[in-house]
C-alpha cells in the first residue's frame, strides 16, 4: 500500500490519509493478519507506513466506531472478536439501506444496467474459476452500483460506513456463506430493475439477508 506522509501543516492530507490506513487496516482483518484479540500498534503502524501516528490515531478512532476495533484502557485498541450476534446486527440494517436504495433509483436503473451486467459478468467469470476473493469484490461493488444510483449522499455514506467488505468477508469465513449462486440471483434482480418490477426492493433486501447467518 503506497501512502504519501502527511505533515502537522496539512489536515486535508491527514483526513485522506486516515482513510486509506484504516482500509490497510481493515484489510488486515479481512485477511486475517490482524487476528481477533490482537493489539494495533500505533507506532508500528506508523512505521509501516511511513507516516506519522496522528492519521493512525484517526483511523483507529473510526474502526472503533465501526466496532472493528476497541480500545481498553491502558491496553491500547486491539481487534475485536467477531461474534454470531455481530452478524445478526448488521446484515438487516445493510439490507433495509439498500432496499431504500432501490426504492428511490428504480426510475434510473435502466441506465446503469449495462454496468449491472458486465460486473455480473465477472462474477460469474471469477465464479468458474474459484477466485473467492474476486467474487467477494465483484459481488460488492454490484450493490455499490445500485447505492450509488439512489443519488442520496447520507444513504451511500451511510452505506460505506458499515464496512461492507469486512462483514461480508467474516461471514463468510465464519459462516460459510455461499457466494458462487450469487450471479444467478443477481441476473434475477436485474431483469427486475429493467421491468421496473415494485418488487425489487424487497427482493435486493432478501438477496442481501440471504449473507446473514
Amino acid at each position: 500500500m503506497s501512502i504519501v506522509n502527511a505533515t502537522d501543516d496539512a489536515p486535508l492530507l491527514r483526513t485522506g490519509l486516515a482513510h486509506q490506513i484504516r482500509e490497510f487496516i481493515v484489510e488486515g482483518i479481512t485477511t486475517g493478519r490482524f487476528g481477533p484479540g490482537e493489539r494495533i500498534v500505533e507506532r508500528r503502524i506508523a512505521t509501516e507506513l511511513g507516516v506519522s501516528q496522528g492519521p493512525v490515531r484517526e483511523a483507529l478512532r473510526q474502526l472503533e466506531a465501526l466496532r472493528l476495533i476497541e480500545s481498553l484502557p491502558n491496553r491500547g485498541a486491539r481487534v475485536r472478536a467477531f461474534t454470531e450476534q455481530d452478524m445478526v446486527e448488521i446484515f438487516p440494517v445493510r439490507a433495509g439501506l439498500e432496499r431504500t436504495a432501490v426504492e428511490l433509483a428504480l426510475p434510473r436503473l435502466g441506465d446503469r444496467l449495462d454496468a449491472l451486467e458486465a460486473q455480473n459478468r465477472r462474477l460469474a467469470d471469477a465464479a468458474e474459476t474459484g477466485d473467492l476473493a474476486a467474487q467477494m469484490r465483484l459481488s460488492i461493488d454490484f450493490h455499490r452500483e445500485i447505492v450509488e444510483a439512489a443519488g442520496n449522499r447520507l444513504l451511500i455514506s451511510v452505506w460505506e460506513s458499515l464496512g461492507i467488505e469486512l462483514w461480508t468477508t467474516l461471514s463468510l469465513r465464519l459462516h460459510k456463506t455461499e457466494i458462487y449462486s450469487k450471479s444467478a440471483e443477481h441476473a434475477q434482480l436485474i431483469e427486475a430493475f429493467r421491468r421496473a418490477d415494485p418488487a425489487a426492493p424487497r427482493m435486493l433486501h432478501d438477496h442481501v439477508m440471504n449473507y446473514a447467518p
